[in-house]
């Protein structure tokens, strides 16, 4: 349930765009992120940084996108987006000396320091090559096949995610119940 709201206002836009202009979507967009962050405040009782972040940019660059009657503003935001999360994380791996992901997901998943700094990494250089991309898009090619690159980008963090699980599952130790259950069992 909670990925359908995710990807609720994005569908929306993507479909707008089809039968409407940019700045139709954009206002969508808008809208729609109003009604999906409400909706998953409701569901999870908060909202995560980046939620929080998304959701200030879109209706930021949406209001810019619509004000200035300049699709540019929609268009970067991505970029904004995955560089300050590539930022965020350089800043708490490299200056404050803690790991971000693993303060996130460490409850969940246990792996070794050097591993949490590999996966540190690695969601670093994804996060500035998607904002490279997006830019490169953005500039070069034509609002509509800009559109179509998000719908058809979205296999590059499905690729990543996929990775990124196959990476945890290989290095994970497994939960401590477990261990110790399966020690017993041998015994």
């Amino acid at each position: 349930m909670k990925i359908l709201i995710e990807f609720f206002a994005i569908v929306l836009f993507f479909v707008t765009y089809k039968f409407a202009t940019i700045y139709e979507a954009t206002a969508v967009l808008m809208a729609a992120t109003v009604v999906q962050t409400f909706w998953l405040y409701k569901l999870e009782g908060k909202l995560t940084s980046l939620q929080w972040s998304s959701f200030a940019l879109i209706i930021v660059f949406g209001s810019l996108t619509l004000f200035f009657h300049d699709d540019r503003f929609i268009k970067f935001k991505p970029t904004l987006l995955y560089s300050c999360m590539a930022l965020g994380l350089m800043v708490a791996q490299f200056i404050l000396k803690k790991n971000f992901l693993k303060s996130m997901l460490g409850a969940q998943v246990e792996l070794t320091d050097d591993r949490w700094h590999t996966l540190s990494i690695a969601w670093i250089l994804y996060c500035l090559f998607m904002a490279a991309l997006n830019t490169y898009v953005a500039s070069y090619y034509t609002t509509e096949q800009w559109v179509d690159f998000k719908i058809w980008g979205y296999v590059f963090p499905l690729i990543f995610i996929v990775s990124t699980g196959f990476y945890i599952a290989k290095h994970a130790a497994p939960p401590k119940e477990t261990a110790a259950s399966d020690s017993e069992a041998s015994e």
